[in-house]
């Protein structure tokens, strides 16, 4: 499924500078059809009553979804996020969290992907849907 052949090192080096690194993001895990992240529930991404702040998670979502989309597409070609679908399912004070995205329509121009967020002991927090648009 993957066009660009990145290690988890590569992937994580694109984040320097970016929100992604101020949140904490860490790509953990790129499978044949899937691409994991983690993030820390801390000062970072709380929201002021000491829970994990549901931008946050979006946040997330965006980040894990637009680079799958990336890693779909060849050299001169881009990935944006178009619309992003958030639901909440259960609340995170502390640890980490880990999102999971996958695949729902690989369209070579639009293409829709999955992103679950975890907590630490493997219940679903949040479920997002994000439409991204491949460029060029």
């Amino acid at each position: 499924m993957w066009k660009r052949q990145l290690s988890l090192e590569a992937l994580n080096a694109t984040s320097a500078d970016t929100l992604v690194a101020q949140l904490g993001i860490v790509y953990t895990a790129l499978g044949e059809d899937y691409l994991e992240a983690e993030m820390p529930v801390d000062s970072r991404t709380f929201q002021p009553f000491g829970l994990l702040h549901g931008g946050a998670s979006a946040a997330l979502a965006e980040t894990l979804g637009s680079m799958a989309c990336f890693l779909t597409t060849r050299e001169g070609q881009c990935a944006v996020g178009t619309e992003l679908n958030v639901t909440h399912h259960r609340p995170v004070a502390q640890g980490k969290v880990r999102g999971r995205c996958t695949v729902l329509h690989p369209g070579r121009q639009s293409q829709s992907w999955e992103i679950v967020v975890f907590d630490e002991q493997g219940r679903r927090c949040c479920t997002c849907r994000l439409s991204t648009a491949v460029l060029g």
